[in-house]
């Protein structure tokens, strides 16, 4: 009784599935901008000079990667505000991460945010950790298991898919609406000459 009455607490304090659907929409709105977001501020400063941080770093083949991961955050976070094909996008977006998070973040500990200076032009900060990445890769994993939810292309495909799929069942079972069967069978039938009633003397009833 006391494992029901939990179970019902919960449910209640869940919110109900229709608004649930949405719930990846704000998941991806902000992982797809901020990929879209480091690919043009890479492209606006040109990817030559994300190569070099790349070769400063010891990461082979700097200038090729450095396009790559340019185009990877454009087009990857592109398909993520779209909803369109994340499973496959979502693969080299999370190495992108995986790579920034061992050759860069991971010296610097685990917070993103770190106050070094205080004055009276503002505040200074230090350098990122990787609380940000694995924030990011939360937000992807989240995508491909749950799924983009409303508004989003794969969703539209496949309802689109559902639809195609059950037109054939729809026409074989008499869909759209025609004529029911018994006046179908009526309009089937030969045309049959009217019967007249014989001649009966005045007076009689049948």
């Amino acid at each position: 009784m006391q494992r029901s009455g939990l179970l019902s607490k919960v449910t209640f304090l869940s919110a109900p599935r229709a608004l649930a659907d949405w719930a990846p929409l704000p998941i991806r709105l902000i992982v797809g901008f901020g990929f879209v977001a480091h690919g043009y501020a890479k492209v606006s400063r040109g990817p030559e000079t994300f190569g070099v941080v790349l070769d400063t770093l010891g990461v082979p083949l700097p200038q090729l990667l450095a396009w790559l991961t340019t185009l990877v955050e454009l087009v990857g976070g592109a398909a993520v505000l779209a909803g369109a094909f994340i499973p496959l996008v979502s693969v080299p977006m999370a190495i992108v991460l995986l790579a920034a998070l061992f050759t860069v973040h991971a010296r610097y500990g685990f917070f993103s945010v770190k106050f070094v200076e205080v004055n009276a032009n503002g505040i200074k900060f230090g350098s990122v950790g990787y609380e940000i990445v694995l924030l990011y890769l939360a937000g992807l994993l989240m995508l491909v298991i749950g799924g983009p939810g409303r508004l989003s292309f794969d969703t539209w495909s496949i309802e689109l898919k559902g639809l195609l799929r059950l037109a054939p069942q729809r026409e074989g079972r008499g869909w759209p609406p025609g004529p029911t069967r018994r006046r179908r069978k009526r309009l089937d039938r030969p045309h049959e000459p009217t019967r007249q009633a014989p001649d009966r003397p005045f007076g009689l009833s049948a």
